[in-house]
């Protein structure tokens, strides 16, 4: 295996980077997505890009071995179309592996965000030497790619993994972005640390993430995590109710699938052990003994890096 670009877009920016047959970034760099601007322009943003990149690195169309994107949302990996893209408007229906393949003549494939990390953790990361695992990201969502007898799990309309939207209550509860109630990503995610957090502030509690941020600062999910870290004891509670959540949820596929390991990763996962810690209690307590007993639940290895490594190497993948 030769070169290959991997290629991450999200909301904000886009990351491109070239990575050898080791997994190892030889080179990166991003530039902004500019949603706003329509597709078009965000394409011919990246079509640049992968002109930069070449010159930088002394490559060509002969010497790229393919090329390969993660997007957040819902791509088709056999046509490589965007269908939707819910944080990047525009990206409707955009055919964008053939758009790059015209224009460069390298083989091109696209691919779910959180499914490149999955095989990007499965090629050079945590999941090395695993058959089945499940990787998970928390953010500003819960996402999920699934490796079963060491394949991606795509699903029958590419749309598999979506975690994020396992039902923890049957009727009414918080609602979710995808419009329904009752997810776990409306219960435990990033988005859902900071409610929590405000309102514990609400109840008269008091804490060191209102410290952090002062009378008028906007609470995140790092101040949460900071505050828990200096021992804050409202902090570490909050991190115990998100973990147990998302133990709960992952309960289910622990008993589904029988993973070997559940990689963590995401912006909020980079708390550690605050949340993970939480989840492997919950899993050991309420998952059936055998599949309890068995897996793992461990930190992403590649971070922010995972998406472009694992995208580079959709070409091989099927």
């Amino acid at each position: 295996m030769g070169k290959r670009i991997g290629i991450d877009v999200g909301g904000t920016n886009v990351k491109i980077a070239l990575v050898d047959e080791k997994g190892k970034i030889i080179y990166s760099h991003s530039v902004p997505t500019y949603a706003k601007m329509g597709y078009e322009y965000t394409v011919n943003n990246i079509k640049q890009s992968i002109r930069d990149l070449m010159k930088e690195t002394n490559t060509n169309e002969k010497t790229i071995e393919g090329i390969g994107f993660d997007f957040p949302g819902q791509v088709d990996y056999k046509t490589g179309v965007v269908k939707l893209a819910p944080n990047i408007p525009g990206w409707v229906n955009v055919p964008i592996a053939k758009l790059i393949e015209d224009e460069f003549h390298i083989p091109t494939r696209i691919d779910n965000d959180v499914r490149c990390a999955a095989l990007g953790e499965l090629k050079f990361g945590a999941g090395r030497g695993c058959e089945n695992f499940v990787c998970i990201t928390v953010g500003t969502g819960i996402g999920s790619g699934l490796v079963i007898n060491g394949k991606l799990v795509r699903g029958a309309s590419n749309a598999a993994g979506e975690i994020g939207h396992i039902k923890l209550q049957m009727k009414d509860g918080p609602i979710c972005g995808c419009g329904d109630t009752g997810c776990l990503e409306a219960f435990a995610s990033g988005p859902s640390i900071v409610a929590m957090a405000q309102d514990y502030i609400k109840g008269g509690k008091s804490t060191k993430y209102r410290e952090l941020v002062g009378v008028d600062g906007e609470i995140t999910p790092y101040h949460v995590a900071k505050a828990a870290e200096d021992g804050d004891p409202v902090a570490k509670r909050i991190f115990e109710i998100m973990g147990e959540y998302i133990g709960i949820g992952l309960t289910s596929v622990v008993n589904l699938l029988n993973p070997e390991k559940i990689i963590v990763g995401g912006g909020v996962a980079e708390c550690g052990d605050l949340l993970l810690e939480p989840i492997r209690k919950t899993i050991k307590q309420r998952a059936m003994v055998i599949a309890g007993e068995t897996v793992q639940v461990v930190p992403a290895e590649l971070g922010n890096s995972a998406g472009v490594i694992g995208a580079s190497m959709l070409i091989d993948a099927n």
